[in-house]
């Protein structure tokens, strides 16, 4: 199994947590992670794509995640961050998931002579603008969502097991990872950075885009998202677009 490296690049004024795999003079496939994820996510694609496809590839923890180094204002942290940390690391490939996907069509978007392609996981390209939370809730009951004066981690029975693709070292890596960076950061990018204003004209990403989800994903309850995934829409702001 190719071995999985460790380092810090220092990336406007922060040092970022870089895990790669694979010959330095490879083209670059960058992972990005979602919430509450972080580069350990990624771990077996890192081994893969850096050994037999020989690629290089890189995880990194954005700024505030995991190892990487936190903002001086985690509650003032944004997209646009994200993105102007990404320009020093991307080089050509991202395949990015869940909110990873918006920093990468984002970077896409300001930077297309950087990137060959994009391939997502679940989340689809949605064209930047002020996003409202309300907009994007779910119809009726399909999803838990948890009620006025109650916390989602009320929802959790503490004695469910977890799935065998989960083991009790992953959450442990996950809980020492967050124990160290916290949610301030986490908890403001993506979430409470939905409104933000990329102040973007033109929203056609030219890229080739792999876009990838399972038909039971819960993604598909959100409201108008499966029409506008199975639809023509999606093509017209993501031409180059292949559903698999």
């Amino acid at each position: 199994m190719e071995k999985i490296e460790h380092k810090y690049v220092q990336v406007n004024g922060l040092k970022l947590h870089v895990a790669e795999a694979g010959s330095a003079s490879s083209p670059a496939v960058v992972f990005l992670h979602g919430f509450p994820e972080i580069w350990y996510c990624w771990r077996h694609q890192l081994t893969a794509v850096g050994g037999k496809a020989g690629f290089r590839a890189i995880a990194i923890d954005y700024r505030g995640y995991g190892l990487s180094d936190q903002p001086p204002q985690p509650e003032k942290t944004t997209f646009s961050e994200f993105v102007s940390d990404l320009l020093a690391l991307l080089h050509a490939l991202s395949i990015p998931k869940d909110f990873g996907a918006r920093v990468a069509y984002l970077f896409a978007l300001h930077h297309p002579e950087k990137v060959l392609g994009i391939i997502t996981l679940v989340v689809p390209y949605l064209p930047p603008r002020p996003l409202t939370f309300h907009e994007s809730l779910p119809e009726g009951n399909e999803i838990p969502i948890a009620k006025e004066n109650q916390e989602m981690m009320d929802m959790v029975d503490p004695s469910t097991s977890l799935p065998p693709w989960f083991t009790d070292e992953d959450l442990a890596v996950y809980a020492s990872l967050y124990d160290k960076s916290g949610f301030r950061t986490a908890l403001t990018v993506p979430y409470r950075s939905m409104p933000e204003d990329f102040n973007i004209t033109n929203v056609k990403v030219e890229a080739p885009a792999l876009y990838m989800i399972g038909e039971k994903e819960y993604f598909f309850k959100f409201r108008g998202m499966e029409e506008y995934i199975k639809g023509e829409k999606a093509k017209m702001f993501v031409p180059k677009k292949t559903l698999l």
